[in-house]
């Protein structure tokens, strides 16, 4: 049913010509209405589609999509087990592009985010952004104990996968960092440069700082959350109010905000915390990495700054490539001083 301009995509345990079905219904174009399923639920205008697994989702409907300012890209969709993942792209199609720029959002943004980047890096390369589970345009589960550590990195594995993606420069910022870069050392052939910005890979034994675990509890337990009010409190210049409505589009209403709500909580605190060993292991690899690595930190990032140094010390090429804070950003970098980060990305491309 559509409420509040949300599609709920339930499982349904019925039986039709011996197939398990998920029920949808609404405005889906992409599924046949009216189907032979839909009438004998008793729900004409119900559409159906298979399913393998018991799930519960979100569909976003993509008017709250319409008109986003300067985001112009089309957008296509992976199926990533029973979810899908939506993501965009720009630049040179797959099969002439010599480049990818494979660019990873957080909490609690979309590829929207990268806008500003998006045009500049598009001139060297393929762009390729998508939105994890949770965000953006991207399915959306309800229960917050579906969202872990595992299901995002599965999700975002199984995504670069199917799209075959190669020679990836991974430009990462936040929750795109502690997952981009695992899977970079997991699939290195895959992976051609690294540039981590404004994140962390926590094993568990980091101290996060205190506004880091205010904001965690916030999110967690605030009785109304405003995504775009987070996104502007992040950024060091202020936000035009399309641009905070942009922000605030993937999710209009407490159910939709589950992946939101859950995020931060993610992050592994005890070297025993679930997700505290795979990130141990990216760690331990990152140590060994010999492909070009250029970390780029805003300077005014209360929650993440203190984690540049380290980051540079840990990635042993980072140290070739030249010392830069982007000054005047804060933790959404990207939406601060994009196209200055997106020169400074393909320029790292050229030189190496």
């Amino acid at each position: 049913m559509v409420v509040n301009d949300i599609i709920i995509v339930v499982e349904c345990r019925v039986i039709c010509n011996g197939t398990a079905v998920v029920l949808v219904v609404g405005q889906v174009p992409t599924l046949e209405r009216r189907s032979v399923a839909g009438r004998q639920l008793g729900i004409p205008n119900a559409c159906v589609m298979r399913c393998h697994s018991t799930i519960m989702v979100i569909r976003i409907s993509e008017e709250r999509f319409e008109e986003l300012p300067e985001f112009d890209y089309g957008h296509d969709y992976v199926d990533v087990g029973d979810v899908r993942m939506a993501y965009i792209e720009a630049g040179p199609s797959a099969d002439v592009a010599d480049e990818t720029f494979l660019c990873l959002h957080g909490e609690p943004t979309w590829s929207y985010l990268y806008r500003k980047m998006i045009p500049t890096l598009a001139e060297r390369g393929r762009v390729v952004a998508p939105d994890f589970i949770g965000f953006g345009r991207s399915d959306k589960y309800e229960d917050r104990d579906a969202y872990s550590v595992e299901m995002h990195y599965e999700t975002l594995r199984t995504f670069v996968t199917e799209l075959d993606l190669t020679n990836v420069t991974l430009v990462c910022q936040d929750w795109g960092g502690l997952l981009g870069l695992a899977l970079a050392i997991e699939q290195p052939e895959r992976f051609a440069r690294l540039v981590p910005m404004n994140t962390v890979l926590p094993d568990g034994t980091q101290e996060m700082p205190e506004i880091w675990h205010r904001f965690a509890e916030t999110v967690a337990t605030a009785d109304e959350l405003d995504v775009g009010r987070i996104v502007q409190n992040g950024c060091y210049n202020d936000l035009p109010a399309d641009v905070l409505e942009a922000y605030r589009a993937p999710f209009s209403d407490e159910r939709s905000l589950a992946g939101v709500r859950t995020f931060p909580g993610l992050v592994p605190q005890l070297p025993e915390d679930a997700g505290a060993d795979r990130f141990a292991e990216a760690r331990e690899r990152l140590a060994d990495w010999e492909k070009p690595a250029f970390v780029l930190f805003a300077r005014n990032d209360p929650i993440m700054s203190g984690f540049r140094d380290p980051m540079r010390e840990l990635i042993p090429t980072a140290s070739d490539q030249p010392d830069v804070w982007i000054d005047e950003a804060a933790h959404f970098l990207q939406e601060d001083a994009g196209e200055e980060i997106a020169e400074h990305i393909v320029a790292f491309v050229d030189r190496t």
